[in-house]
């Protein structure tokens, strides 16, 4: 059996943007000098050794960036992808807070023995106006009410 030597491709190999923007050049230049599209990717491509779709893919994307078609220009593309990149980073901060959130609910819930949050009130206080002060009367919670029989005096300025 004999060996035959296949010219071997070079495999993810990445171009420069000179690279790519004189290859486009060229593809342009010999559109115009032979009035027709039709072999002009593959003629420069193969010129340059470059592969035929990478070359059309550059040609058809300096196009869209040019302004000579319609579509998604490169500057475009780039800004889609960060904000997808952003969409995504924002979705798992959401799941975790919510992850979150629910395991604090259920360990703030967890040590009630009948299932309420709250425990019920002791000595039967149903209210302010059930909190009474040494005179008798309703006793404010947030600042000290003076009976009324003590004068106006006595009102206007707490003692505390």
């Amino acid at each position: 059996m004999g060996t035959t030597k296949q010219r071997e491709l070079p495999k993810g190999r990445r171009y420069s943007a000179e690279e790519k923007a004189q290859a486009v050049r060229l593809v342009r230049t010999l559109r115009d000098e032979l009035g027709t599209r039709h072999g002009t990717v593959q003629r420069v491509a193969n010129q340059l050794g470059y592969g035929l779709e990478s070359v059309r893919a550059w040609v058809r994307q300096a196009d869209v960036d040019d302004g000579l078609v319609g579509g998604t220009t490169t500057a475009e593309k780039r800004r889609i992808a960060e904000l997808e990149q952003e969409v995504r980073e924002l979705r798992r901060a959401n799941s975790i807070l919510k992850s979150a959130s629910a395991f604090f609910a259920a360990a703030s819930t967890a040590h009630a023995s009948d299932g309420r949050l709250h425990r019920p009130a002791q000595g039967g206080v149903r209210g302010r106006a059930h909190l009474r002060n040494t005179a008798g009367g309703p006793q404010h919670l947030l600042r000290r009410e003076v009976p009324r029989a003590l004068g106006a005096r006595h009102a206007t300025r707490p003692s505390w």
